[in-house]
């Protein structure tokens, strides 16, 4: 992996853009439900972080979130925490995960890649900055847990200009006309938190989660993805049911917290999702 410090910036051939769009493409033409898998950026070694993400690509991830670490990550659970803490203490920052996004590149054109995490690290080297950055290094999204609604016109339009796109965040008490302007602005695709609390719950199956996302599903024109609470093949095929796709993130970083080589993460990664990926496929 290039060095933390130092950033080569590639020229990216296909704009970001269309990555996601070909992918939900692909994933409706084939009538398949989508996989997003989220790892902490550098966990659990930033050495191990490209082939990595190789391998959660080829493990049949449809979309990867890289989460940007944070050392205050008020939407997640002790999990994902702890990862953060290992990866900032390992000197994981900005320039380090652009590298690594720039090095996925190199061998994988397609999978598309979400930057997930919180305003700070963005406000801290700058919007302008931080947009040309991802973007040229080939990233396809941000997705900004604690960007108020209000303020997000704005972050959206400067993204666009770069090629990037902002991934919405909704939650179970988003109502009203907040919901409705969040479904009318989506872009990409929309992240439906599950349940009220931080990452890493276990997820608990409703009538009422069938129908608010069913109805959201209906009202967006991105595909709607079920995100918090799955952990294994038993819950991504009950979300299957109703939604898009799943997001799983909590469950994966703690199957990779205690790999020692980047072979051993990419093999545990690849066995945690098979049964993920085949319930997925066959639901």
């Amino acid at each position: 992996m290039a060095s933390p410090s130092v950033i080569t910036l590639p020229d990216v051939s296909t704009p970001s853009t269309s990555r996601l769009s070909a992918r939900f493409a692909a994933l409706a033409a084939e009538r398949r439900r989508a996989l997003v898998c989220y790892v902490t950026a550098g966990h659990p070694d930033p050495g191990q972080s490209v082939t990595l993400l190789r391998g959660i690509a080829a493990a049949g991830a449809d979309v990867i979130e890289i989460g940007v670490p944070f050392s205050d990550p008020m939407a997640d659970g002790v999990v994902i925490q702890k990862s953060s803490e290992r990866a900032l203490e390992r000197g994981v920052n900005a320039p380090a995960i652009f590298a690594m996004v720039a090095e996925f590149r190199q061998r994988d054109a397609d999978t598309p890649i979400v930057l997930m995490g919180y305003l700070n690290p963005i406000e801290r080297r700058g919007w302008a900055w931080y947009a040309e950055h991802a973007a040229a290094a080939g990233a396809d999204a941000l997705l900004i847990v604690d960007l108020p609604p209000e303020e997000s016109a704005s972050a959206r339009e400067l993204l666009n200009r770069h090629g990037l796109q902002l991934i919405t965040l909704l939650a179970p008490t988003t109502d009203g006309p907040r919901l409705n302007e969040a479904c009318a602005q989506a872009q990409g695709y929309l992240y439906y938190v599950s349940m009220a609390g931080v990452t890493g719950k276990d997820l608990a199956q409703s009538g009422d989660l069938t129908r608010r996302v069913g109805a959201i599903r209906a009202a967006a024109p991105v595909p709607v993805y079920v995100g918090f609470g799955i952990k294994d093949a038993a819950t991504a095929k009950a979300c299957a049911a109703y939604a898009d796709g799943v997001i799983v993130g909590s469950a994966l970083v703690a199957t990779l917290a205690e790999c020692t080589t980047p072979q051993r993460a990419a093999e545990a990664a690849a066995r945690f999702l098979a049964p993920l990926r085949q319930a997925l496929d066959a639901a």
